[in-house]
């Protein structure tokens, strides 16, 4: 099955499951080998499978491995078993296609079949068909991201770097990022929950901030949580004992996976992040009604939340996979919408809330001087401007009380602003004009992070705006300016205050 002609980063980010074929005749690893020849030939495919009696894949036969191991050496009734490969490599449905072709890549394989959260396989990815998507360029910075969780962060930065140099845009870039980043706590979440043993209820991992809004860039910090299955109150005890441990370990090990605490405890071992849905939907409600200085913090994170793994008890043991649709793999409803829409009516019951959001976020002052240069935030010689703080940050903040209050679920800032000129609150060529200043604001911190590795520096949000060309620098003010125009009527719209 040939992938549809896209950029490779639009089909990066896209599922395996969009790119796989039906899956592969089956048979059991006892079958005769003549059965299996014959299988692959009334089927016209390359390979085949092996699997265990709940339709687990044990080994492939491949047409290579007929040619090696079966012609004039093994007789047709030799069992399946002596002439495939094995173990066999597989992927996820759900995963990214960027880590299915670094897995063909890495492991040098023709055919990777393709698995469900039960293991059971339900499509084949060719190499030949996923490759082509890919730059020859790429193929070895996506060939680490198969490694272990340093190699992939190390490998996150040889993508994005090859992608800028490609063209691809800064945002889709950034997406990519992001979605590694998604894929990285998923294995860790995985991993820590195998060392835990079976969790006393199902969960789901919330993460929130710019991972929430999928605009993570190389370093960034933890914004996590979980909304724990319901539970009788009486069994709060033994399940908040589980949890307590299970928390402290997923954010220790995520800190060791590249992903630093985050300052202001957003972490799921902080209790206040770790709760069942009503008390989350409770709490929305409680800092739209109070607004204190700690609600307005943590909103301004959290109301960007995104529910990007479930975990549950399987009949073989925990299980992980990605959290999608409107149903848990448990069968309960997803506590991701019902959370989106409980926020939607606390803010409609308090929509004062959102006017002391931007009270605070007017605070977030652009990065240009009075005179129309770059500020410079760093003493000494060098000219570095804070393009995340002072650029990034202002715009992000407006469009999501913009969005916020007409009530648009996505999360995105490019989403947003596009939700916005649909609604009628922004002009076409107001909203492309801010796509092209966030574009703008990312391309420069990306490349900037990329440089501080490069120089071997933790990568941050100071950019060298004197190493710019005129060009790029002409760029970057616009950006600036119109994050600023944007910003500033957008929070006035709210506070009342015009300057």
């Amino acid at each position: 099955m040939a992938l549809p002609p896209l950029p490779s980063t639009s089909a990066l980010l896209g599922q395996v499951a969009g790119a796989m074929s039906p899956p592969p005749p089956m048979l059991a690893a006892e079958a005769p080998l003549g059965e299996a020849v014959a299988a692959l030939a009334a089927a016209r495919t390359s390979a085949l499978l092996a699997v265990d009696d709940a339709g687990r894949p044990v080994g492939i036969l491949t047409e290579q491995d007929i040619a090696r191991r079966v012609a004039f050496r093994l007789p047709p009734e030799a069992p399946l078993a002596r002439a495939m490969s094995a173990p066999v490599v597989t992927c996820r449905a759900d995963a990214g296609l960027w880590r299915a072709v670094a897995l063909l890549h890495a492991h040098h394989l023709r055919h990777l079949p393709v698995v469900d959260a039960a293991g059971r396989c339900v499509g084949l990815l060719h190499r030949a068909e996923a490759l082509a998507v890919v730059s020859g360029r790429m193929l070895g910075h996506l060939g680490a991201l198969a490694g272990d969780d340093a190699a992939l962060k190390r490998a996150q930065a040889g993508v994005a770097g090859a992608l800028l140099a490609e063209g691809v845009p800064a945002p889709r870039v950034v997406a990519l990022v992001s979605e590694i980043n998604l894929d990285l706590h998923r294995r860790v979440l995985e991993r820590v929950l195998a060392a835990h043993g079976p969790p006393p209820v199902p969960f789901t991992l919330l993460v929130m901030g710019s991972a929430g809004r999928g605009e993570s860039l190389l370093r960034p910090d933890q914004d996590n949580g979980l909304i724990l299955g319901d539970y009788p109150d009486a069994a709060h005890g033994r399940v908040d004992t589980w949890f307590r441990g299970f928390a402290e370990a997923l954010n220790e090990a995520l800190a060791a996976a590249g992903f630093p605490p985050c300052p202001a405890g957003v972490m799921a071992r902080n209790p206040l992040w770790r709760k069942r849905l009503a008390e989350w939907q409770a709490q929305f409600g409680l800092w739209a009604r109070r607004r204190s200085g700690a609600a307005l913090l943590f909103a301004d994170i959290a109301f960007d939340f995104r529910a990007v793994a479930e975990a549950w008890e399987g009949a073989s043991g925990p299980r992980v996979q990605a959290a999608s649709g409107e149903r848990t793999a448990w069968g309960a409803p997803a506590p991701g919408p019902a959370l989106r829409a409980a926020l939607a009516r606390a803010l409609a019951e308090a929509p004062a809330l959102l006017a002391a959001l931007a009270e605070q976020d007017e605070r977030l002052r652009v990065g240009l001087t009075f005179w129309g240069g770059f500020a410079d935030h760093t003493p000494g010689p060098e000219h570095r401007t804070d393009l995340k703080l002072h650029g990034l940050m202002p715009l992000v903040a407006a469009a999501r009380l913009a969005a916020l209050q007409r009530g648009v679920a996505e999360t995105g800032t490019e989403a947003r602003l596009e939700a916005l000129a649909a609604a009628g609150a922004l002009t076409e060529a107001e909203a492309e004009r801010l796509r092209e200043a966030f574009a703008a604001l990312l391309g420069a911190l990306l490349r900037q992070q990329l440089a501080d590795l490069a120089a071997g520096a933790a990568p941050g949000s100071l950019v060298d705006t004197g190493a710019l060309d005129r060009a790029e620098q002409a760029r970057l003010r616009e950006a600036l300016r119109a994050v600023r125009g944007f910003a500033s009527a957008t929070f006035a719209g709210f506070t009342g205050r015009l300057w």
